[in-house]
Protein backbone atom coordinates (compact mmCIF):
# COMPACT_ATOMS: atom_id res chain seq x y z
CA UNK A 1 0.00 0.00 0.00
CA UNK A 2 1.15 3.63 -0.94
CA UNK A 3 2.59 5.86 1.44
CA UNK A 4 2.64 9.57 2.44
CA UNK A 5 6.62 10.91 3.27
CA UNK A 6 7.22 13.79 4.43
CA UNK A 7 10.85 15.74 3.50
CA UNK A 8 11.34 14.12 0.45
CA UNK A 9 12.79 16.56 -1.39
CA UNK A 10 15.57 17.11 1.15
CA UNK A 11 16.58 12.85 0.45
CA UNK A 12 19.66 11.89 -1.24
CA UNK A 13 19.17 11.15 -4.63
CA UNK A 14 19.68 7.15 -4.02
CA UNK A 15 17.55 7.77 -0.59
CA UNK A 16 14.55 8.81 -3.11
CA UNK A 17 15.34 6.03 -5.19
CA UNK A 18 14.94 3.47 -2.28
CA UNK A 19 12.08 4.56 -0.92
CA UNK A 20 10.38 4.85 -4.50
CA UNK A 21 11.50 0.94 -5.07
CA UNK A 22 10.47 0.34 -1.54
CA UNK A 23 6.96 1.51 -1.79
CA UNK A 24 6.03 0.96 -5.90
CA UNK A 25 7.73 -2.08 -6.73
CA UNK A 26 7.49 -5.93 -6.14
CA UNK A 27 10.88 -6.42 -7.36
CA UNK A 28 13.03 -3.38 -6.13
CA UNK A 29 16.38 -4.38 -7.74
CA UNK A 30 14.95 -4.56 -11.51
CA UNK A 31 13.01 -1.10 -10.88
CA UNK A 32 16.69 0.65 -9.85
CA UNK A 33 18.57 -1.03 -12.31
CA UNK A 34 15.72 0.43 -15.06
CA UNK A 35 16.55 3.92 -13.38
CA UNK A 36 20.06 3.25 -13.36
CA UNK A 37 20.93 2.57 -16.67
CA UNK A 38 19.74 5.87 -17.91
CA UNK A 39 21.80 7.95 -15.56
CA UNK A 40 24.74 9.16 -17.82
CA UNK A 41 28.41 7.82 -17.05
CA UNK A 42 29.76 11.41 -17.04
CA UNK A 43 29.09 12.86 -13.89
CA UNK A 44 29.37 16.03 -14.00
CA UNK A 45 26.33 15.81 -16.97
CA UNK A 46 24.54 14.02 -15.12
CA UNK A 47 24.86 16.85 -12.63
CA UNK A 48 23.42 19.37 -15.06
CA UNK A 49 20.22 17.05 -15.54
CA UNK A 50 19.71 16.63 -11.56
CA UNK A 51 19.87 20.11 -11.43
CA UNK A 52 17.11 20.89 -14.02
CA UNK A 53 14.17 20.05 -11.83
CA UNK A 54 13.46 18.78 -8.58
CA UNK A 55 13.47 15.57 -7.27
CA UNK A 56 15.31 14.03 -10.07
CA UNK A 57 15.65 10.27 -10.04
CA UNK A 58 17.06 9.10 -13.82
CA UNK A 59 16.91 10.54 -17.50
CA UNK A 60 13.88 9.77 -19.71
CA UNK A 61 15.03 9.93 -23.19
CA UNK A 62 13.56 10.57 -26.25
CA UNK A 63 14.82 10.45 -30.06
CA UNK A 64 16.49 13.03 -31.38
CA UNK A 65 16.48 12.82 -34.96
CA UNK A 66 17.04 14.94 -37.98
CA UNK A 67 15.21 16.12 -41.00
CA UNK A 68 17.24 17.11 -43.87
CA UNK A 69 16.64 19.34 -47.53
CA UNK A 70 13.93 21.90 -46.25
CA UNK A 71 15.17 25.46 -48.33
CA UNK A 72 13.53 28.05 -46.36
CA UNK A 73 14.13 31.25 -47.82
CA UNK A 74 16.77 29.59 -49.96
CA UNK A 75 18.50 28.68 -47.00
CA UNK A 76 19.42 25.17 -46.33
CA UNK A 77 18.18 23.73 -43.42
CA UNK A 78 18.31 20.16 -41.41
CA UNK A 79 15.69 20.63 -38.96
CA UNK A 80 16.51 18.63 -35.35
CA UNK A 81 13.25 16.60 -33.86
CA UNK A 82 13.31 14.91 -30.25
CA UNK A 83 9.86 12.77 -30.80
CA UNK A 84 8.42 9.45 -30.04
CA UNK A 85 5.88 9.00 -32.47
CA UNK A 86 6.67 6.96 -35.64
CA UNK A 87 6.39 8.50 -38.92
CA UNK A 88 6.85 12.03 -37.59
CA UNK A 89 10.32 12.67 -39.22
CA UNK A 90 10.26 10.61 -41.84
CA UNK A 91 6.66 12.50 -43.08
CA UNK A 92 8.63 15.87 -42.53
CA UNK A 93 11.54 14.64 -44.82
CA UNK A 94 9.23 13.64 -47.16
CA UNK A 95 8.30 16.78 -47.06
CA UNK A 96 10.94 18.54 -47.46
CA UNK A 97 12.21 17.07 -49.93
CA UNK A 98 9.31 17.22 -52.52
CA UNK A 99 9.13 21.06 -51.51
CA UNK A 100 12.49 20.94 -52.31
CA UNK A 101 12.12 20.50 -55.72
CA UNK A 102 9.38 23.39 -55.97
CA UNK A 103 11.03 26.38 -54.34
CA UNK A 104 11.14 25.36 -51.09
CA UNK A 105 9.75 27.13 -48.63
CA UNK A 106 8.72 30.78 -47.79
CA UNK A 107 8.42 32.48 -44.52
CA UNK A 108 7.74 36.14 -42.64
CA UNK A 109 7.89 37.10 -39.23
CA UNK A 110 4.78 39.53 -38.99
CA UNK A 111 5.21 40.78 -35.57
CA UNK A 112 7.11 39.83 -32.08
CA UNK A 113 4.71 41.57 -30.09
CA UNK A 114 3.84 39.26 -26.07
CA UNK A 115 1.70 40.15 -23.41
CA UNK A 116 1.46 40.22 -19.62
CA UNK A 117 -1.29 41.17 -17.47
CA UNK A 118 -0.88 42.65 -13.73
CA UNK A 119 -4.79 41.20 -12.47
CA UNK A 120 -6.45 43.55 -9.64
CA UNK A 121 -9.39 44.53 -7.95
CA UNK A 122 -10.67 48.27 -7.39
CA UNK A 123 -13.46 49.71 -5.71
CA UNK A 124 -14.16 52.56 -6.23
CA UNK A 125 -14.96 54.70 -9.58
CA UNK A 126 -13.02 53.95 -12.90
CA UNK A 127 -12.91 57.80 -14.22
CA UNK A 128 -10.42 57.85 -10.75
CA UNK A 129 -8.46 54.82 -11.40
CA UNK A 130 -8.25 55.81 -14.98
CA UNK A 131 -6.95 59.31 -14.18
CA UNK A 132 -4.60 57.49 -11.52
CA UNK A 133 -3.20 55.50 -14.22
CA UNK A 134 -1.96 58.12 -16.18
CA UNK A 135 -0.63 59.69 -13.29
CA UNK A 136 1.35 56.91 -12.54
CA UNK A 137 2.21 55.79 -15.97
CA UNK A 138 5.46 57.34 -16.73
CA UNK A 139 6.91 55.50 -12.90
CA UNK A 140 5.78 52.48 -13.71
CA UNK A 141 8.66 52.72 -16.69
CA UNK A 142 10.65 54.65 -14.56
CA UNK A 143 10.26 52.14 -11.62
CA UNK A 144 11.49 49.17 -13.82
CA UNK A 145 14.52 50.27 -15.25
CA UNK A 146 16.63 48.51 -13.19
CA UNK A 147 15.06 45.51 -14.78
CA UNK A 148 14.51 46.98 -18.49
CA UNK A 149 17.96 48.71 -19.00
CA UNK A 150 19.75 45.89 -20.86
CA UNK A 151 16.88 44.82 -22.91
CA UNK A 152 16.30 48.26 -23.76
CA UNK A 153 19.98 48.48 -25.00
CA UNK A 154 19.81 45.74 -27.05
CA UNK A 155 16.63 47.23 -29.10
CA UNK A 156 13.46 45.35 -26.82
CA UNK A 157 11.96 46.39 -23.86
CA UNK A 158 8.37 47.53 -22.70
CA UNK A 159 6.20 48.76 -25.73
CA UNK A 160 3.28 49.74 -23.88
CA UNK A 161 1.32 50.17 -20.85
CA UNK A 162 -2.85 49.77 -20.97
CA UNK A 163 -5.23 49.99 -18.33
CA UNK A 164 -8.38 47.64 -18.93
CA UNK A 165 -11.94 47.80 -17.10
CA UNK A 166 -12.81 43.86 -16.78
CA UNK A 167 -15.52 44.91 -14.28
CA UNK A 168 -18.34 43.89 -16.69
CA UNK A 169 -16.73 39.87 -16.97
CA UNK A 170 -16.19 40.36 -12.80
CA UNK A 171 -17.16 43.11 -10.36
CA UNK A 172 -14.38 45.01 -9.34
CA UNK A 173 -11.90 43.65 -11.96
CA UNK A 174 -9.32 45.75 -14.22
CA UNK A 175 -5.95 44.90 -15.17
CA UNK A 176 -2.78 46.64 -16.68
CA UNK A 177 -2.45 44.69 -20.16
CA UNK A 178 1.73 45.22 -21.26
CA UNK A 179 3.19 44.53 -24.04
CA UNK A 180 6.56 43.25 -24.54
CA UNK A 181 10.04 43.18 -26.98
CA UNK A 182 12.43 40.29 -25.85
CA UNK A 183 14.15 39.98 -29.05
CA UNK A 184 16.35 36.58 -28.86
CA UNK A 185 15.11 35.49 -25.46
CA UNK A 186 11.43 34.07 -24.70
CA UNK A 187 11.58 36.62 -21.76
CA UNK A 188 9.18 34.84 -19.38
CA UNK A 189 11.51 35.81 -16.31
CA UNK A 190 11.95 39.11 -17.79
CA UNK A 191 8.10 40.09 -18.35
CA UNK A 192 7.19 38.31 -15.05
CA UNK A 193 9.81 40.84 -13.16
CA UNK A 194 8.79 43.78 -14.88
CA UNK A 195 4.44 42.77 -13.80
CA UNK A 196 5.35 42.03 -10.40
CA UNK A 197 7.71 45.63 -10.07
CA UNK A 198 3.96 47.28 -11.72
CA UNK A 199 2.04 45.50 -9.00
CA UNK A 200 4.22 47.07 -6.52
CA UNK A 201 4.25 50.61 -8.03
CA UNK A 202 0.76 50.24 -8.44
CA UNK A 203 -0.01 49.68 -5.08
CA UNK A 204 2.29 51.76 -3.23
CA UNK A 205 1.22 54.92 -5.15
CA UNK A 206 -2.36 54.05 -4.52
CA UNK A 207 -1.63 54.54 -0.79
CA UNK A 208 -0.19 58.14 -1.25
CA UNK A 209 -3.04 59.24 -3.79
CA UNK A 210 -5.18 62.00 -2.74
CA UNK A 211 -7.51 62.18 -4.82
CA UNK A 212 -8.56 58.37 -4.02
CA UNK A 213 -10.68 57.81 -0.82
CA UNK A 214 -9.56 55.76 1.68
CA UNK A 215 -11.53 52.43 0.59
CA UNK A 216 -10.28 53.23 -3.08
CA UNK A 217 -6.42 53.49 -1.92
CA UNK A 218 -6.43 49.53 -1.04
CA UNK A 219 -5.90 48.39 -4.23
CA UNK A 220 -5.58 44.50 -4.16
CA UNK A 221 -3.13 42.44 -6.52
CA UNK A 222 -4.62 39.14 -7.22
CA UNK A 223 -1.54 38.35 -9.46
CA UNK A 224 0.92 39.31 -11.91
CA UNK A 225 2.07 36.61 -14.69
CA UNK A 226 2.57 36.84 -18.94
CA UNK A 227 0.55 35.28 -21.13
CA UNK A 228 1.33 32.15 -23.25
CA UNK A 229 -1.68 33.77 -25.44
CA UNK A 230 0.46 35.21 -28.12
CA UNK A 231 -1.46 36.79 -31.52
CA UNK A 232 1.27 38.99 -31.77
CA UNK A 233 3.92 37.35 -32.07
CA UNK A 234 3.24 35.89 -35.81
CA UNK A 235 4.93 33.91 -37.90
CA UNK A 236 4.15 32.93 -41.46
CA UNK A 237 5.10 30.21 -44.04
CA UNK A 238 3.96 28.88 -47.25
CA UNK A 239 4.46 26.93 -50.20
CA UNK A 240 3.19 27.23 -53.66
CA UNK A 241 3.82 25.84 -57.13
CA UNK A 242 1.85 25.04 -60.30
CA UNK A 243 -0.99 22.95 -59.94
CA UNK A 244 0.27 20.17 -62.62
CA UNK A 245 3.70 20.50 -60.30
CA UNK A 246 1.45 18.34 -57.54
CA UNK A 247 1.00 15.06 -60.27
CA UNK A 248 1.64 12.07 -58.33
CA UNK A 249 3.16 9.20 -59.65
CA UNK A 250 0.46 6.60 -58.92
CA UNK A 251 -1.14 8.30 -61.16
CA UNK A 252 -3.19 10.99 -59.75
CA UNK A 253 -2.89 13.90 -61.49
CA UNK A 254 -2.26 17.41 -60.09
CA UNK A 255 -5.56 19.16 -60.76
CA UNK A 256 -7.35 15.98 -59.01
CA UNK A 257 -4.73 16.22 -56.05
CA UNK A 258 -4.79 19.90 -55.52
CA UNK A 259 -8.97 20.30 -55.68
CA UNK A 260 -9.21 16.88 -52.99
CA UNK A 261 -6.37 18.44 -50.66
CA UNK A 262 -7.91 21.98 -50.56
CA UNK A 263 -10.73 20.11 -49.96
CA UNK A 264 -9.46 18.27 -47.09
CA UNK A 265 -8.16 21.61 -45.67
CA UNK A 266 -11.63 23.32 -45.96
CA UNK A 267 -13.39 20.68 -43.92
CA UNK A 268 -10.78 20.88 -41.08
CA UNK A 269 -11.65 25.06 -41.86
CA UNK A 270 -15.27 23.95 -40.52
CA UNK A 271 -15.49 20.91 -38.42
CA UNK A 272 -13.76 20.87 -35.06
CA UNK A 273 -13.54 16.95 -34.61
CA UNK A 274 -11.23 17.42 -37.78
CA UNK A 275 -9.37 20.37 -36.88
CA UNK A 276 -8.21 18.79 -33.79
CA UNK A 277 -6.86 16.03 -35.27
CA UNK A 278 -5.46 18.35 -38.31
CA UNK A 279 -3.68 20.53 -35.81
CA UNK A 280 -2.14 17.88 -33.79
CA UNK A 281 -0.50 16.79 -36.98
CA UNK A 282 0.64 20.33 -37.23
CA UNK A 283 2.01 20.31 -33.66
CA UNK A 284 3.76 17.06 -34.69
CA UNK A 285 6.63 18.90 -36.45
CA UNK A 286 6.37 21.95 -34.12
CA UNK A 287 6.54 20.40 -30.72
CA UNK A 288 9.42 18.12 -31.76
CA UNK A 289 11.69 21.17 -33.02
CA UNK A 290 10.29 23.05 -29.38
CA UNK A 291 11.78 20.06 -27.91
CA UNK A 292 15.08 19.66 -29.83
CA UNK A 293 15.73 23.78 -29.34
CA UNK A 294 15.00 23.72 -25.61
CA UNK A 295 11.87 25.79 -25.75
CA UNK A 296 8.65 25.64 -23.89
CA UNK A 297 6.05 23.23 -25.68
CA UNK A 298 3.18 23.37 -23.24
CA UNK A 299 3.75 27.36 -23.44
CA UNK A 300 3.46 26.80 -27.50
CA UNK A 301 0.36 24.25 -27.56
CA UNK A 302 -1.50 26.57 -25.00
CA UNK A 303 -0.82 29.65 -27.38
CA UNK A 304 -1.26 27.96 -30.86
CA UNK A 305 -4.76 26.29 -29.83
CA UNK A 306 -5.88 29.46 -28.32
CA UNK A 307 -5.15 31.25 -31.99
CA UNK A 308 -7.11 28.51 -33.60
CA UNK A 309 -9.89 29.40 -31.37
CA UNK A 310 -9.74 33.15 -31.89
CA UNK A 311 -12.92 32.81 -33.78
CA UNK A 312 -15.27 31.62 -31.36
CA UNK A 313 -14.93 27.98 -32.90
CA UNK A 314 -11.65 25.26 -33.15
CA UNK A 315 -10.62 25.58 -36.21
CA UNK A 316 -7.59 24.83 -38.71
CA UNK A 317 -4.25 26.07 -38.66
CA UNK A 318 -3.31 26.03 -41.92
CA UNK A 319 -4.98 27.09 -45.47
CA UNK A 320 -5.22 26.32 -48.66
CA UNK A 321 -6.17 27.16 -52.34
CA UNK A 322 -5.80 27.19 -55.91
CA UNK A 323 -5.44 30.62 -57.77
CA UNK A 324 -4.94 30.90 -61.18
CA UNK A 325 -3.29 27.47 -61.69
CA UNK A 326 -0.77 27.92 -58.44
CA UNK A 327 -1.70 25.45 -55.25
CA UNK A 328 -0.65 27.75 -52.04
CA UNK A 329 -0.88 26.18 -48.98
CA UNK A 330 0.41 28.24 -45.46
CA UNK A 331 -0.06 28.67 -41.95
CA UNK A 332 0.40 31.80 -39.84
CA UNK A 333 1.33 30.76 -36.12
CA UNK A 334 1.74 32.28 -32.97
CA UNK A 335 4.87 31.28 -31.34
CA UNK A 336 6.89 32.84 -28.42
CA UNK A 337 10.27 31.30 -28.69
CA UNK A 338 14.12 32.14 -27.55
CA UNK A 339 17.66 31.37 -28.55
CA UNK A 340 19.15 32.81 -25.67
CA UNK A 341 18.46 31.87 -21.94
CA UNK A 342 16.75 28.77 -20.25
CA UNK A 343 17.80 25.43 -21.54
CA UNK A 344 19.34 27.06 -24.72
CA UNK A 345 22.36 27.75 -22.65
CA UNK A 346 22.74 24.59 -20.60
CA UNK A 347 21.51 21.42 -22.80
CA UNK A 348 24.27 20.28 -24.59
CA UNK A 349 22.15 18.74 -26.61
CA UNK A 350 20.43 22.03 -27.59
CA UNK A 351 23.54 23.76 -28.57
CA UNK A 352 23.75 21.16 -30.76
CA UNK A 353 20.35 21.68 -32.45
CA UNK A 354 20.64 25.57 -32.65
CA UNK A 355 24.45 25.36 -33.98
CA UNK A 356 22.72 22.77 -36.58
CA UNK A 357 19.77 25.65 -37.39
CA UNK A 358 23.12 28.00 -38.53
CA UNK A 359 22.65 29.78 -35.08
CA UNK A 360 19.48 31.10 -35.61
CA UNK A 361 17.64 34.45 -33.49
CA UNK A 362 14.39 34.29 -32.34
CA UNK A 363 12.54 35.13 -35.61
CA UNK A 364 14.87 32.71 -37.72
CA UNK A 365 13.68 30.14 -34.98
CA UNK A 366 10.00 31.07 -35.48
CA UNK A 367 10.40 30.47 -38.97
CA UNK A 368 12.07 27.23 -38.94
CA UNK A 369 9.65 26.06 -36.75
CA UNK A 370 6.27 26.85 -38.46
CA UNK A 371 8.09 25.36 -41.27
CA UNK A 372 8.33 22.25 -39.59
CA UNK A 373 4.71 22.13 -38.92
CA UNK A 374 3.47 22.97 -42.50
CA UNK A 375 5.71 20.18 -43.67
CA UNK A 376 4.22 18.08 -41.05
CA UNK A 377 0.89 18.83 -41.95
CA UNK A 378 1.61 18.40 -45.74
CA UNK A 379 2.95 15.41 -45.52
CA UNK A 380 -0.03 14.15 -43.13
CA UNK A 381 -2.97 15.53 -45.74
CA UNK A 382 -1.36 14.04 -48.92
CA UNK A 383 -1.04 10.66 -47.59
CA UNK A 384 -4.60 11.34 -46.17
CA UNK A 385 -6.14 12.32 -49.36
CA UNK A 386 -4.13 9.60 -51.44
CA UNK A 387 -3.00 6.37 -49.95
CA UNK A 388 -4.19 6.90 -46.55
CA UNK A 389 -2.71 7.27 -43.70
CA UNK A 390 -1.94 3.85 -42.04
CA UNK A 391 -0.25 2.82 -45.12
CA UNK A 392 3.18 5.12 -44.52
CA UNK A 393 2.64 4.97 -40.47
CA UNK A 394 2.20 1.70 -39.88
CA UNK A 395 5.44 1.00 -42.16
CA UNK A 396 7.43 3.08 -39.55
CA UNK A 397 5.43 1.44 -36.91
CA UNK A 398 6.71 -2.01 -38.16
CA UNK A 399 10.14 -1.97 -35.90
CA UNK A 400 7.97 -0.75 -32.50
CA UNK A 401 5.78 -3.90 -33.00
CA UNK A 402 9.22 -5.91 -33.77
CA UNK A 403 10.68 -4.66 -30.33
CA UNK A 404 7.73 -5.33 -28.43
CA UNK A 405 8.14 -9.07 -29.09
CA UNK A 406 11.82 -9.24 -29.10
CA UNK A 407 12.36 -9.96 -32.56
CA UNK A 408 15.88 -10.82 -33.24
CA UNK A 409 17.95 -8.83 -35.74
CA UNK A 410 17.74 -11.52 -38.28
CA UNK A 411 14.02 -11.46 -37.69
CA UNK A 412 13.67 -7.93 -38.43
CA UNK A 413 15.57 -7.66 -41.36
CA UNK A 414 13.51 -10.98 -42.69
CA UNK A 415 10.42 -9.08 -42.04
CA UNK A 416 11.14 -5.69 -42.99
CA UNK A 417 11.57 -6.89 -46.65
CA UNK A 418 8.60 -8.89 -46.23
CA UNK A 419 6.19 -5.80 -45.07
CA UNK A 420 7.86 -3.58 -47.93
CA UNK A 421 4.65 -4.72 -50.11
CA UNK A 422 2.57 -5.90 -47.47
CA UNK A 423 0.08 -4.14 -45.72
CA UNK A 424 1.60 -3.73 -41.87
CA UNK A 425 -1.07 -4.43 -39.01
CA UNK A 426 -0.76 -5.46 -35.57
CA UNK A 427 -1.95 -8.87 -36.22
CA UNK A 428 -0.10 -9.23 -39.94
CA UNK A 429 3.35 -8.71 -37.72
CA UNK A 430 2.57 -11.13 -34.99
CA UNK A 431 1.35 -13.63 -37.47
CA UNK A 432 4.75 -13.35 -39.68
CA UNK A 433 6.78 -12.83 -36.58
CA UNK A 434 5.46 -16.47 -35.23
CA UNK A 435 5.39 -18.18 -38.79
CA UNK A 436 8.85 -17.14 -38.84
CA UNK A 437 10.14 -18.44 -35.62
CA UNK A 438 8.09 -21.78 -36.04
CA UNK A 439 9.91 -22.26 -39.56
CA UNK A 440 12.90 -21.54 -38.06
CA UNK A 441 12.19 -24.66 -35.45
CA UNK A 442 11.38 -27.16 -38.18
Amino acid sequence: MSKSIAGFSKLSKSKKIDWIVDTYFSNGETAKNVLKQYWNSDEKLQQLHDEFIENTITNYYLPLGVAPNFLINNRMYTIPMAIEESSVVAAASKAAKFWLDRGGFKTKVISTTKIGQVHFSFLGDFKKLEAFFNHIKPKLYSDSENITKNMTKRGGGIVSIELRNKTTDIPNYYQLHVSFETLDAMGANFINSCLEQFAKTLKSEALDYKVFSENERQIDIIMSILSNYVPNCLVRAEVSCKVEELAESNGISGDAFAKKFVQAVNIAEVEPYRAVTHNKGVMNGIDAVILATGNDFRAVEAGVHAYAARNGQYSSLTHAKIENGIFKFWTEIPLALGTVGGLTGLHPLVKLALEMLHNPSAKELMEIVAVAGLAQNFAALRSLTTTGIQQGHMKMHLMNILNQFEATKDEKQTLTTYFKDQTVSHNAVIEALNKLRQNIEK
